[in-house]
């Protein structure tokens, strides 16, 4: 995925609404042609009474008891329609808007940085170079976990790894040749084999892969290896979101409604992560549990 392309449709969606926030007559025609047509195309069948409604019912108004010494008195809206639009359709486009806003605004320049990690643009890093002012939010994010993350040295690792990367990415004995004789002639025959690699090579997983395979996180690409670290364990949708609030509701019932947040978070990682879980050595784990005291010592290993 291309971050800074979804982020500029993203902003270009955001400029759109923008421009139509108020337009409710725009809808409102819209949804007054629609009627028409569905009434039409059910006048056309037989024995059907069903019809469209062309107009929002009216809704009694309910007035509020003014409480005695109260000055400020809140007049409810009489015509449906405008009651439609104030409460309904402003009220939407309004949500939707400022959802955007506060999600994707300040994230473009990250996915600009995110966007140089892309194996797909190291050919014109490589023809024309890093611009200077490239890297420096994700390096900002990165200084958390790793104070020698500066802008300066991703810049140097990301160049020196684009340069590389034709290099880097081509798999053992990916091209050789074969020579052969007897051919129809009777000459010999250069014959070139080429194997092809299992996966794309031509995204951030792969770089990542590449690297670890080469042994370059370690040393010579640490910094640059952990932002590509940090771009892949980055969620881009809620779907890993919405699958841990549903995995809440089964740890913390109406049994366990006095968990601890420590003890509660370590239930939560176990129901989320169960293929690592079920991957940790049992052994390993008492042994790790009795170490914590005498107690658990002589009860669990002796």
């Amino acid at each position: 995925m291309d971050l800074l392309t979804a982020h500029r449709l993203v902003i270009g969606t955001q400029e759109s609404l923008n421009k139509c926030v108020r337009g409710f007559d725009e809808v409102k025609r819209a949804a007054d042609a629609f009627v028409d047509w569905a009434n039409a195309k059910l006048q056309e069948k037989e024995d059907c009474e069903v019809m469209v409604q062309a107009v929002l019912p009216e809704k009694r108004v309910r007035r509020k008891k003014a409480m005695p010494g109260e000055l400020a008195e809140d007049e409810p809206v009489s015509d449906a329609e405008a009651d439609y639009r104030i409460k309904v359709h402003n009220v939407i486009l309004d949500t939707v808007t400022e959802s955007i806003q506060s999600r994707y605004a300040a994230n473009g320049p990250l996915c600009a940085d995110f966007t140089c990690l892309d194996p797909r643009n190291f050919p014109k890093i490589k023809e024309m170079g890093l611009p200077t002012e490239a890297l420096p939010n994700l390096s900002e994010c990165l200084q958390k976990y790793d104070e020698r993350a500066t802008a300066g040295r991703l810049q140097a690792e990301l160049s020196s790894l684009a340069n590389c990367w034709e290099r880097l990415k081509m798999p053992h004995f990916d091209a050789y040749n074969v020579r052969t004789t007897g051919g129809e002639d009777g000459r010999e025959e250069d014959l070139e084999l080429e194997n092809s690699c299992n996966y794309c090579k031509n995204c951030a997983i792969c770089v990542h892969h590449v690297l670890s395979q080469y042994n370059l996180l370690s040393d010579a690409s640490h910094i640059i290896g952990l932002g590509y670290k940090f771009l892949l364990t980055l969620s881009f949708s809620q779907v890993a979101c919405e699958r841990t609030f549903s995995t809440l509701k089964y740890v913390k019932n109406q049994l366990r409604t006095t968990l601890t947040q420590e003890h509660m978070e370590a239930f939560m990682l176990m129901c989320t992560e169960k293929e690592i879980l079920m991957a940790l050595d049992t052994d390993g784990v008492i042994d790790r549990v009795a170490e914590t005291s005498e107690l658990l010592r002589h009860l669990l290993v002796m």
